[in-house]
């Protein structure tokens, strides 16, 4: 048995499948199954059950799995610490965003740390809030970026960066020459809204309920699973929407969208880095937190000075 075996054992796992295992390990599906006999006839019992086209984990296999897992981990760290204490930083870091950072934000700050750093390889998973908090407690990732707090008291919440929301409408909108509007206004107006678990969603939920509104006394016309989705519906005229200006700053450039404030309604909240309590951060993990720290602040407060720059100073509309 040797580290290699087990790294090629949990893809197998994880993708529940030789075939997918082979080809992300880049060895044949043969020599794979050959590496799983091995290790069979290592431990004396069958690790893997091929049922209805998946591979599945015997219960031998599942405690092998947890062990294997535990033991990469542990092959990872000792790697970053040795590269650490030599100057040199490589290898995997796997991180998570929720919608908003991990579509708008990580992935910049991903390249300028790639620039610096070209040995280190960032696996970046992307979900709604829930899902990155559900990844960073499970540790399928070491660090996430997200839009709201969790009540998950294993982990660490650092408030890193305020985004700043506003109500997004189409040119074609009768709004799109106001600089703002009334809360009350939007009640008759269709609204589409985040699906449960958005960060997005939430923030949006916590600021009416702190002027005594809810979400039930507007019209809502669409729940979406994606930011992607909201953006294209408004574009498409079905309604507005409260969205990010980090996810609107491109259209607004363009002028396919506009960012109106909404009065009576504060529309911020802070973006937290989690991670963890219970599990040391890597040498890799801290070089890239600093790193974000220096590249994200300067983002939310470039979004909302792009957003100032579209809008005709001191009346109503847009500059072109």
């Amino acid at each position: 048995m040797d580290l290699w075996q087990l790294q090629i054992f949990c893809k197998v796992i994880e993708l529940k499948s030789f075939s997918k295992a082979a080809l992300a390990v880049h060895l044949s599906q043969p020599t794979v199954s050959s590496h799983i006999k091995d290790l069979e006839q290592h431990f004396d019992c069958i690790l893997i059950d091929r049922l209805a086209r998946q591979a599945v984990p015997t219960q031998s296999g599942k405690i092998l799995y947890r062990y294997a897992k535990q033991l990469l981990r542990l092959r990872d760290e000792a790697e970053k610490a040795l590269a650490d204490y030599h100057g040199r930083y490589q290898g995997d870091l796997p991180i998570g965003g929720s919608t908003i950072p991990g579509n708008y934000l990580l992935p910049r700050i991903i390249g300028t740390f790639k620039n610096r750093y070209p040995q280190v390889r960032l696996h970046l998973a992307v979900g709604d809030t829930r899902e990155i908090v559900a990844k960073v407690f499970r540790g399928e990732v070491e660090m996430g970026l997200i839009g709201a707090r969790d009540d998950e008291r294993h982990l660490m919440y650092t408030a890193i960066a305020t985004d700043t929301m506003r109500l997004i409408v189409p040119p074609t909108h009768r709004w799109h020459q106001r600089l703002s509007v009334h809360v009350d206004e939007l009640r008759a107006e269709p609204l589409i809204v985040r699906e449960l678990g958005s960060g997005t969603r939430r923030a949006f939920e916590q600021g009416l309920h702190k002027i005594d509104r809810k979400l039930e006394d507007f019209n809502i016309m669409a729940e979406m699973g994606s930011t992607t989705a909201v953006l294209q519906a408004i574009k498409c005229g079905m309604g507005i929407s409260i969205l990010s200006l980090l996810a609107v700053k491109e259209d607004q450039r363009q002028g396919r969208l506009q960012a109106l404030d909404i009065e009576g309604l504060t529309l911020e909240r802070q973006l937290y880095l989690i991670r963890d309590k219970r599990r040391t951060a890597s040498p890799l993990a801290r070089v890239f937190q600093n790193h974000l720290f220096e590249s994200l602040q300067s983002a939310c407060e470039d979004a909302v000075s792009g957003e100032a720059g579209h809008r005709t100073p001191g009346g109503g509309g847009f500059s072109e």
